[in-house]
C-alpha cells in the first residue's frame, strides 16, 4: 500500500543553474545531491515541508537518447510543461522579496478567486504559479 507522494521531478537545462535558483531566490534546501557516473540526483525541498521532494534532473542518459533529450529542453525552454503552484502566505510579499533576489515574474500578484496570484518562470522555463494560502477554504466558493 502507498503512502504517499516523495518527490516529483522537473526537467532542467542545468542543474547547477537550477540549484542555485531554488535554493537561493525560491528559499528551498538542499535534500540530495548523488552522482553515479554523468547522472546527477539533485533534489531540493521545502523548509518547512520535509517529507517532499523536488527533483531538479536534466534529460538525458540513461533515461533519454540524444534527440529526446534536446526535445524536452526545447520544450521546458518554451513554457510548454505543465505550472506547478507554490504556496505562500502573503503572495505580494513573497512576489517582492523574490522580486528583489532576480526571479523573472510572468505575472505581478492579482487578486482572484478569493485569493492572490502571481507567475514566474525558472532559469529553464518551469512555469509556477504562487498562491497566497486561503486560511478558509469556504470563502473561496463564496466569491
Amino acid at each position: 500500500m502507498t503512502t504517499g507522494v516523495n518527490a516529483a521531478g522537473l526537467y532542467v537545462r542545468d542543474q547547477d543553474e537550477a540549484l542555485t535558483f531554488y535554493v537561493e531566490k525560491v528559499g528551498f534546501i538542499v535534500h540530495t545531491d548523488v552522482r553515479n557516473g554523468d547522472y546527477r540526483w539533485l533534489t531540493v525541498q521545502h523548509p518547512e515541508q520535509p517529507s517532499f521532494q523536488l527533483g531538479l534532473f536534466k534529460p538525458g542518459p540513461p533515461v533519454h537518447d540524444a534527440a529526446t533529450a534536446l526535445t524536452l529542453h526545447e520544450m521546458v525552454a518554451k513554457g510548454a510543461m505543465p505550472p506547478l503552484v507554490f504556496l505562500v502566505d502573503n503572495c505580494r510579499a513573497a512576489y517582492e522579496r523574490m522580486r528583489e533576489c532576480g526571479v523573472e515574474f510572468t505575472q505581478e500578484p492579482v487578486e482572484r478567486y478569493g485569493t492572490v496570484d502571481a507567475g514566474f518562470r525558472d532559469p529553464s522555463g518551469n512555469g509556477w504559479k504562487m498562491i497566497e494560502a486561503v486560511s478558509n477554504p469556504q470563502s473561496r466558493s463564496s466569491k
